[in-house]
């Protein structure tokens, strides 16, 4: 039986990226330098690839400190890539336990911006997903209500200056609950920063609205937005046109890979979606496809593109087309306790 040609349009930059890069490393290192087990608060990065091998070689991953076990205090434990609330790392140093931070630098840029904004008086707005692990981070960099978070040009629109509150009126909290109003305390001292997951798109859309409704907002000098999640944009931008369909490897707890299905669907090709893995492809969904599309999320490895390119082999006469919109050449360094021979002491942290 003559197998069907399929031609795979395959998006380049797409996969790690220079943070997530950083953070699988120094998992690794620490677990050679110190051995097994070595304690991740959170997954490393939100790939279940990742964290079962990483599993495998003797991580173990918690969501809170208290988990570590009652004589293991002196085990490495490692905050995930996504950054973490001071609140974490205070805990840590309290318990006198060896952490290393695994922050992505870019998370930690937006963590400073906020900070320093907070330090002059202002306040903030950040653009992000409520719940995700990054905002989490960022927010818990400041004390509760210092932070407004607004998902969508919808909640710019609730934003309204004190003197427009009611008495029944309530900001949204730290926690996370909210009403139908944002209040806004002083126009002339407002700041923004965002997520650096976020569509570019859609951020831009937001931005512009908040921009629009308080001229005198402060922002970044440099956009939030990493260089990794607005290449893999672009490049799904590029080749969407030109596919029927388009497969996004990633996790469904991923932001930016979540993103790269939405680009996608609105750059020319809105039959789109997400998979973990090549088992997960629906070949049915393929029926008639003869243009396919690939990329993979910032925290998806490359063995797992290859994966699903030998799948399609098995049934298709496969070509590759790969789309290259640039050459990245981002390096983050690790650590420098994870290159030298010293051992873990109590409160130190990296």
């Amino acid at each position: 039986m003559n197998k069907q040609p399929l031609t795979v349009l395959l998006a380049s930059p797409r996969g790690f990226c220079a943070g997530v890069d950083r953070a699988i490393q120094i998992v690794e290192k620490a677990l050679i330098k110190y051995g097994a087990p070595v304690y991740v608060r959170h997954e490393i990065v939100h790939n279940k690839y990742v964290v079962d091998s990483l599993r495998a070689k003797g991580a173990v991953f918690i969501e809170e400190l208290d988990e570590i076990p009652q004589g293991h205090e002196d085990r490495p434990v490692i905050f995930s890539a996504h950054g973490v609330p001071k609140s974490v790392p205070e805990n840590a140093r309290a318990r006198e336990m060896f952490y290393i931070d695994a922050t992505c630098p870019l998370v930690s840029k937006v963590h400073w911006e906020a900070e320093r904004y907070h330090k002059n008086g202002n306040q903030i707005i950040l653009i992000g997903h409520a719940g995700h692990p990054e905002v989490i981070g960022t927010m818990g960099q400041l004390p509760p209500g210092a932070v407004i978070l607004v998902e969508t040009t919808e909640d710019v629109e609730k934003l309204h200056c004190h003197s427009e509150r009611s008495e029944e009126s309530q900001t949204r909290s730290f926690a996370g609950a909210q009403d139908d109003t944002f209040v806004i305390k002083d126009t002339s001292k407002l700041a923004y920063c965002t997520q650096t997951t976020l569509s570019v798109d859609d951020t831009a859309e937001i931005v512009t609205a908040l921009q629009k409704k308080f001229p005198q907002m402060q922002g970044p000098h440099k956009e939030d937005i990493c260089y990794a999640t607005t290449n893999r944009q672009a490049a799904v931008k590029a080749i969407a046109p030109s596919s029927d369909a388009i497969i996004v490897i990633g996790a469904p707890n991923s932001s930016n890979s979540m993103r790269l299905v939405e680009v996608a669907a609105l750059n020319g090709c809105p039959k789109s979606t997400l998979v973990q893995r090549a088992s997960e492809i629906n070949w049915e969904w393929l029926d008639g496809v003869k243009s396919l599309g690939l990329s993979a999320g910032a925290s998806a490895p490359e063995v797992l593109v290859d994966e699903v390119i030998e799948r399609l082999r098995e049934r298709f006469e496969v070509t590759i087309r790969e789309i290259s919109i640039i050459k990245e050449d981002v390096h983050f360094k690790v650590p420098h306790i994870l290159n030298d021979t010293s051992s873990p002491s109590s409160s130190r942290a990296a």
